[in-house]
């Protein structure tokens, strides 16, 4: 709470904002505006496309889940066993025309945005990672998250073990690094530096010039 009053502070927040669900829903806006007003001027040549939601096999490397999961659809043990969790829904995609007239768009990001981290809504992420990494065809689409977690133990859920994620994106990490400073312990401010020195944690200002490789 006390690195939360003083990130708040940082920022010159002085009223309620939104909260619960309404937070996590202006998040994936915000980064779906901020990547469709960049991407263009980073890499005019590329045809960007920034989107919500969707299911990824309308994407090439993906399109093979759409046959698999009308087979499953079909046979009630193959349902019982696989489920649907390989049809994952991200929050905010990029994608870029298919290589060869006709073919379905490439996926070229997958931005997960979680407006805070508890322990669930990191397993949920790391998850979405692991399917888009094992069922893909070809090239891998870019895989970050982004939060406005304020607690560094929180973000080391992360940051800490899980290469199917590029990177974690931090809404605010400068002020973020000073109310850690002012008002964290001594694990966590090693925490944070360790995230930021081993590129695990980025400001999200830098997020589209980071996908637009």
């Amino acid at each position: 709470m006390a690195i939360s009053r003083a990130l708040l502070r940082n920022l010159g927040v002085t009223k309620q904002a939104p909260g619960g669900q309404s937070a996590g829903s202006i998040l994936e806006h915000g980064v779906r505006d901020l990547l469709r007003n960049e991407l263009p001027a980073i890499a005019p040549s590329v045809d960007w496309t920034v989107g919500a939601g969707g299911r990824i096999s309308d994407y090439w490397q993906y399109e093979h889940l759409a046959r698999i999961s009308r087979i499953v659809d079909q046979d009630p043990s193959l349902r019982t066993e696989l489920g649907g969790d390989y049809l994952v829904k991200p929050d905010v995609v990029v994608s870029v025309p298919g290589a060869e007239r006709g073919h379905s768009p490439t996926l070229h990001a997958v931005v997960s945005c979680k407006f805070t981290l508890r322990s669930d809504r990191a397993q949920n992420i790391r998850h979405e990672a692991i399917t888009l990494v094992r069922h893909r065809r070809g090239r891998q689409p870019h895989i970050v998250a982004v939060t406005a977690e304020p607690l560094p133990s929180r973000i080391a859920a992360l940051c800490r073990g899980t290469g199917e994620i590029d990177a974690v994106y931090h809404v605010c990490l400068q002020e973020l690094i000073e109310a850690v400073d002012e008002a964290g312990n001594r694990a966590q401010k090693q925490d944070l530096d360790e995230f930021v020195d081993q590129r695990r944690l980025f400001d999200l200002s830098v997020l589209p010039s980071h996908v637009s490789v």
